[in-house]
């Protein structure tokens, strides 16, 4: 099989699993569900609740849109796979899954080091906040988070077009993966592991770099504070940010290190933790600033009862027509 005459991969999916494939679709479409949901809810509460315009709610909605695009790339495929037995991607397709795949993922550590940088001018010079961070300083960095993860990802999916493909077109993997991909080639693909390897190092390296050395000097300004109340109040402003981090970058440093030097570990495993590396942060940051910020909190709350409302009243109307339609009719005559 060469590129002349390649027009389709065949996703695997679960190597070994394949008997499994409806339960294991189960729990990967309940999180996708509740992380579409729980985006759009961010989303929507951001825009209509006018106390959360600042800076941090605005990089919230860049993380919602972003975890939305990353999740949507590829479970769609996923759980067709799972239900249909849709296995064929074309290889433009292919190509296209991939680059969207590893530049949301990039754009994602680019969003959490943004907000780590929101977070140390808020504390450390609290003054200078709203007039540092302006719409159009807003703007600017959510080009540059935008420009960088697809800058350093587009190589990826260019590479993987120039090599041949006459091994095999089965792709053991939910989706384009690039290793995955690059893996099928005939051809030497050093440039394209090389390269992978060093970007995704460097992505997560430099962008933790940079939210630890925020955070260093975000806990020595909250140690100076003088009270413990204030010292607790201060950083209960940053929990959020730092469980979602964790959340992020412990699981994507394990699955990097266990699919390039876990060679023992089985295929399936390395499948399977990593479509719960995608899902996981997508699903559990609508939840975690959810629960930890009272605005979000209060609106959502608010929406909740303002439905029950709404549903309580028309089912009411709804009861009200029919006994006086029921009553009209009986003064007529029309029942016995």
């Amino acid at each position: 099989m060469s590129n002349s005459n390649t027009t389709d991969f065949i996703l695997l999916g679960v190597p070994g699993l394949e008997a499994a494939h409806v339960w294991i679709s189960i729990p990967f479409c309940a999180m996708y569900v509740i992380a579409v949901m729980g985006n759009f809810a961010i989303l929507y509460i951001v825009k209509t609740e006018p106390s959360l315009h600042e800076p941090m709610y605005y990089f919230l909605c860049m993380l919602a849109v972003t975890d939305l695009v990353l999740s949507t790339c590829t479970v769609p495929k996923m759980l067709s796979i799972f239900w249909f037995n849709s296995r064929e991607i074309g290889f433009s397709a292919c190509l296209t899954q991939m680059f969207f795949l590893h530049s949301f993922f990039a754009m994602e550590s680019g969003i959490f080091m943004a907000m780590a940088f929101d977070r140390y001018v808020a504390i450390c010079d609290p003054l200078r906040h709203s007039t540092t961070l302006r719409i159009p300083v807003l703007a600017k960095i959510a080009l540059v988070v935008v420009l960088r993860g697809s800058l350093v990802t587009l190589p990826c999916p260019l590479l993987a077009s120039k090599r041949p493909y006459c091994r095999t077109n089965i792709i053991p993997h939910t989706c384009c993966e690039h290793m995955a991909v690059v893996n099928l080639a005939c051809a030497d693909t050093r440039i394209n592991s090389y390269y992978g390897l060093i970007v995704a190092n460097l992505v997560i390296s430099l962008d933790v770099i940079f939210i630890a050395v925020s955070y260093v000097q975000i806990l020595r300004a909250i140690f100076s504070l003088p009270t413990k109340d204030a010292r607790l109040k201060t950083f209960g402003t940053c929990g959020s940010h730092l469980f979602a981090i964790l959340v992020f970058y412990i699981p994507a440093i394990f699955s990097v290190i266990t699919y390039r030097a876990g060679h023992k570990v089985p295929l399936h495993f390395h499948v399977l933790f990593a479509n719960v590396c995608l899902l996981a942060p997508p699903m559990l940051n609508p939840i975690i600033f959810g629960i930890r910020t009272k605005q979000i909190q209060k609106r959502l709350f608010q929406l909740f009862i303002y439905e029950e409302i709404k549903v309580f009243s028309l089912f009411s109307s709804f009861q009200k027509e029919a006994h006086g339609k029921l009553t009209s009719d009986m003064a007529l005559g029309h029942l016995p």
